[in-house]
């Protein structure tokens, strides 16, 4: 089997990771496994295994023939039998079919505001899915979606799996006191709802002042990254909440870190809560998307309603109080990722679904 990934950028986002993680574990199974960034080049290149073929295009704009041109040169060259395209690289992956009649392609729908489906832009998808063979889903709404809106027949859910890359350079180095560091792994983006965050920091600044918050993912220096900012300032929280743009070096990151958090108001399934659990982090984490599937309350993290404030204040106040919670939650959640979400797991699903649903 001879498969390509195509990812618009390689900078640190979710689907960005899953793109690298399917290219890296594929190059271990199959004849030839391939990854293509189209417009941006970021720090996930260094993630790529050497036995991964990459190619940057560098695509200028929607129409760019030249970037065209290259990938499907890319594809012929290399046997390519299935691109596997991430996100909103669908319409390249398209344009290349109409090129190219005789490849498969995959659409990997990684879209991140699965709560607010209604309002999602449809008409160039309706046009274009045609083309494709198999859609790839990160939660069960996204399927229903596809499904009933797109009228899209072959729709597998996968669940995300994280990766387990030892070779990144140990860079970062957190501020603050060890053991008493609160991690957010999200890019600054509204869906992830980091005022709600600034909101539990400012409450824990006075319950436990010794306690600190990390945020790391990418910075667009935008209005709302502008609003984190502003409030960090006014909460006078500039040694409570550190904010560290894009990070590499994750494992790094989680292995200076005591508690894993995420606030968001819409998800599919982290790639950052998987990490948090790779790395046995406990977590508060907001009841959104596939969340509740991987997390049960109590039991292997918190799971707390969207946009509640105090309850997420509470739960994470329970987890700094009693080191043998955050153990027992660390643990039990590492177990239900090796159980429920491994690489292993996950590829046999996707290795069967090729096989039989597309080639």
């Amino acid at each position: 089997m001879r498969i390509l990934q195509i990812i618009d950028s390689l900078e640190a986002g979710g689907a960005e990771r899953m793109a690298v993680n399917y290219a890296n574990a594929l190059a271990k199974e199959i004849e030839f496994s391939g990854l293509v960034a189209t417009r941006k080049e970021g720090a996930l290149l260094n993630q790529l295994e050497d036995t991964v073929s990459y190619l940057f295009l560098n695509r200028k704009g929607a129409f760019d023939l030249t970037a065209l041109s290259k990938l499907r040169k890319f594809v012929v060259e290399n046997a390519i039998e299935v691109v596997h395209a991430h996100s909103t690289s669908f319409f390249l992956a398209f344009l290349l079919k109409i090129t190219y009649p005789k490849i498969k392609l995959i659409w990997h729908d990684h879209y991140g505001d699965s709560e607010y489906l209604s309002s999602r832009p449809s008409f160039s998808l309706k046009l274009i899915l045609p083309f494709f063979n198999g859609i790839i889903v990160v939660n069960q709404q996204l399927k229903l979606w596809a499904e009933q809106k797109m009228h899209f027949k072959n729709v597998i859910y996968l669940p995300n799996f994280p990766s387990e890359d030892d070779k990144i350079l140990e860079q970062t180095i957190l501020l603050g006191i060890p053991e008493k560091r609160i991690v957010s792994l999200a890019n600054l983006r509204a869906q992830k709802d980091h005022l709600l965050l600034i909101e539990v920091a400012k409450k824990i600044k006075i319950s436990h002042p010794e306690w600190t918050f990390h945020l790391v993912g990418k910075d667009f220096d935008d209005d709302y990254s502008l609003k984190i900012k502003e409030l960090i300032i006014e909460f006078n929280l500039e040694n409570t909440v550190i904010v560290y743009g894009s990070k590499p070096d994750i494992k790094n990151i989680l292995e200076q870190s005591t508690i894993g958090v995420l606030t968001s108001k819409s998800e599919g399934l982290p790639v950052a809560l998987l990490e948090y659990g790779l790395c046995q982090k406990p977590v508060v984490v907001t009841q959104v998307g596939e969340i509740p599937l991987l997390i049960q309350d109590g039991v292997n993290g918190f799971l707390v309603a969207q946009g509640e404030i105090q309850l997420f204040y509470n739960s994470l106040v329970k987890l700094i109080e009693d080191n043998n919670i955050r153990e027992d939650f660390g643990r039990a959640l590492q177990d239900t990722i090796a159980t429920k979400y491994s690489k292993n797991t996950v590829l046999q699903q996707y290795s069967n679904w090729i096989e039989t649903r597309i080639k």
